[in-house]
């Protein structure tokens, strides 16, 4: 074997070593160095060319990529995710008709549309899914996340918020997590908009919390300048908090005419 493929190989399986571990700052120091031996293989994208160990470094580099992509949901780093995917993403698709099909290449993906639809990048979720063949959408992986974009646009935030209980994958839970806070925030935005005041009962239920504890903290941690009294959770101090904008009425009147004027000239 080619003394560069085997050096990437054996270090390879230092990192899944650390991995299984849970040793993620080791595994951080692995891949960084893995990154650099894969450049000196010429087979990889974008340059793909022929060698006769080709299809055994595209393969490996795969490997090494997916896994990096678990490993930025492993520590919560949304920005090593999206590095990662797009390393990894030419993978599944300009090398797609020379390597076997990758076990983990669905879920990926489907992770990566549950990380747009986080982040709330619905337009670039809609041309991921453009690209994605009829065998893909029909996936439980792809489903999961198309499932969940319909339900938030529906607005059926409890269909959001059980979904996390039948993840198709743990590496999910994440940013089922995540998805479920951007929910939270969006209700609670717009409770502070409807009402002046709401029981804690129902606070609880329009937040889909399920106990009194959980919203509670959810206060404490997100909206300090609510105020709990009573029984009764009050959104007035955030209202009387909230900056006012003043229409300059006067000069919009005195623009509207002078269009007017220049109307008349016109004509």
């Amino acid at each position: 074997m080619d003394p560069k493929l085997t050096e990437v190989s054996q270090l390879f399986e230092r990192f899944k070593a650390a991995f299984i571990r849970k040793d993620f700052d080791t595994c951080q120091k692995f891949l960084s160095q893995l990154k650099v031996l894969l450049t000196g293989f010429r087979s990889l994208p974008p340059l793909f060319e022929e060698s006769p160990n080709a299809i055994h470094e595209l393969t490996l580099a795969r490997d090494i990529y997916e896994h990096a992509v678990v490993l930025s949901v492993k520590m919560e780093d949304q920005d090593a995710f999206e590095r990662d995917f797009f390393q990894l993403k030419p993978y599944y698709t300009d090398a797609a008709g020379r390597l076997p099909p990758s076990p983990q290449e669905y879920s990926i993906l489907g992770l990566n549309l549950l990380r747009l639809l986080v982040q709330n990048r619905i337009a670039e979720f809609h041309t991921e899914l453009e690209l994605l063949s009829a065998t893909a959408l029909e996936n439980p992986c792809i489903k999961h996340a198309v499932e969940l974009e319909q339900s938030f646009m529906e607005g059926a935030y409890n269909r959001v918020l059980n979904a996390r209980q039948t993840v198709p994958h743990e590496t999910y839970v994440y940013f089922m997590d995540l998805l479920a806070k951007t929910v939270r925030d969006e209700i609670a935005g717009c409770s502070e908009k409807a009402y002046d005041y709401l029981s804690i009962t129902d606070a609880r239920q329009m937040l889909l919390f399920s106990s009194d504890q959980q919203l509670s903290e959810y206060i404490k941690e997100d909206h300090p300048e609510w105020e709990v009294k009573n029984g009764f959770v009050y959104f007035q101090k955030a209202k009387e908090t909230a900056p006012c904008k003043e229409i300059p009425s006067l000069q919009l009147i005195n623009q509207t005419l002078s269009y007017a004027r220049e109307l008349e000239r016109i004509v």
